[in-house]
């Protein structure tokens, strides 16, 4: 850190001079305006991007008929989480028809990605999105909602013995995971850019607390979705009413901590946050009812049934790590 003294020049203007290192990586020349942003812990931000134009990166990686597949995904949906608005991919021979299918898939999966430019050695994918367009609250809305319709539906499907709902639950986790990227991607937009930041009205410290519960809502769709994984199993072998029944309050006391939690997030109430912390308690003894049940049954079908509780208690315990998440910061801004 560079320690300056504070100025007074003319009688009134407080002034202080800045690195001559930065002034030349920026290349700020005589006469050019600059950005002061006061930081919510007194701070000031000193920036020349004055304009409302978002920060360009570019990230290129080398490909070739040996890259991985599952590793050349995973470095295209890193590179769109941690922001960079242009990625391109490179090869010094013609380009695989793998490669070219996995770039299509990526665009399908990630939320404003498209195709720019293309030839037979590189493809060049950018982001169309603007984020201020996308508010945190909204995408959250979403992810809440799908979550819960797939658990909703993934419980339908074992009841009705409804292997194609099943199968749409299992689909639809994909839509869920594709929000949470984009949570993600923001929240790294706006630590790189503090005009972005501005822009949407949000700090970066409740960017984070929403990519917190992004993170959680995320895992519950995974339960979801292995519930639903287990349906079709089920569908030959008898499970009595009275199981059913049981399995089906526990799920719906699971959404109503996750619908509960949800409510606190939103309003940012404590009381409400600590009083549905309460409610896990009450699902871990449903929970704990349908294994102790599933164990007199035959072998398949009992593993079954306790994998599908599991999911369903940890579909309830997330959620209070949501109502948790939210006296964690309520606290912490002094709501």
């Amino acid at each position: 850190m560079e320690i300056r003294k504070i100025q007074i020049t003319g009688g009134s203007s407080y002034i202080v001079s800045l690195p001559k290192q930065w002034i030349k990586s920026e290349n700020i020349q005589k006469n050019d305006p600059v950005g002061l942003i006061v930081q919510p812990d007194g701070s000031l931000l000193i920036t020349p991007k004055i304009g409302r134009e978002s920060i360009q990166r570019t990230r290129v990686f080398e490909v070739g008929a040996t890259t991985d597949r599952p590793y050349l995904l995973r470095l295209l949906v890193g590179a769109y989480i941690a922001g960079f608005t242009t990625i391109r991919l490179e090869s010094k021979e013609r380009l695989s028809p793998f490669i070219r299918q996995l770039v299509r898939e990526f665009t399908q999966m990630a939320i404003g990605q498209e195709v720019v430019g293309e030839t037979d050695t590189s493809v060049t994918i950018r982001d169309l999105l603007n984020p201020a367009e996308m508010p945190f609250e909204n995408t959250i809305k979403r992810m809440h909602l799908l979550a819960r319709g797939m658990q909703q539906d993934a419980m339908t499907a074992i009841r009705g013995r409804d292997a194609a709902l099943a199968k749409d639950v299992v689909v639809r986790d994909t839509e869920v995971d594709r929000l949470h990227w984009l949570v993600a991607r923001q929240d790294n937009l706006i630590l790189t850019d503090a005009m972005l930041s501005r822009r949407m009205n949000i700090l970066p410290n409740q960017a984070a607390h929403y990519l917190q519960v992004s993170r959680i809502i995320e895992r519950i769709a995974d339960h979801a979705t292995r519930v639903a994984q287990n349906a079709p199993a089920l569908i030959d072998r008898e499970i009595e009413a009275a199981m059913l029944d049981l399995m089906d309050e526990a799920s719906t006391l699971a959404l109503e901590i996750f619908s509960r939690s949800m409510e606190a997030f939103h309003t940012g109430d404590i009381r409400k946050a600590n009083e549905t912390l309460q409610t896990v308690r009450d699902l871990e003894e449903k929970t704990r009812e349908i294994n102790a049940r599933a164990l007199r049954l035959e072998a398949v079908a009992a593993i079954l049934l306790v994998q599908i509780a599991e999911s369903i208690r940890r579909i309830g315990e997330y959620s209070g790590d949501i109502s948790e998440s939210v006296i964690n910061y309520a606290v912490g801004e002094g709501i």
